[in-house]
C-alpha cells in the first residue's frame, strides 16, 4: 500500500471541503483506494489529506493530474502544498 500525503493551507476550510468532496469522482478514477481529511487542532484551515494507492506510479501520476492542480486552486489551496509519498513498512 503506498499513500500520498499532501499538507497545505487554505483560506477557508468549510469552503475548501465542498471542492475536495466533489472531486471524490476523479480521485476514485484515479486510483485512490480510500482516503483521509485532518485538521490541525489549532488552526482548521492548515489540512492535512492523505490519499491511499496501489502504487507509487499510480499516486505520482495523481500528483502529475492537471485537474487535481485545477480543484486545489479552484478549493482555495494557500501557496504550495507539501506532498510526500511512503510505503507502508
Amino acid at each position: 500500500m503506498t499513500t500520498l500525503f499532501v499538507r497545505h493551507t487554505v483560506s477557508d476550510y468549510k469552503a475548501w471541503r465542498k471542492v475536495y468532496d466533489g472531486f471524490a469522482p476523479v480521485q476514485k478514477a484515479n486510483g485512490v483506494k480510500a482516503e483521509t481529511v485532518y485538521q490541525a487542532a489549532d488552526n482548521p484551515n492548515d489540512v492535512t489529506v492523505t490519499h491511499d494507492f496501489a502504487s507509487v506510479a499510480e499516486a505520482q501520476a495523481f500528483i502529475k493530474n492537471p485537474k487535481l492542480k485545477e480543484a486545489m486552486a479552484s478549493a482555495g489551496v494557500v501557496g504550495a502544498p507539501t506532498m510526500w509519498i511512503t510505503n507502508k513498512a
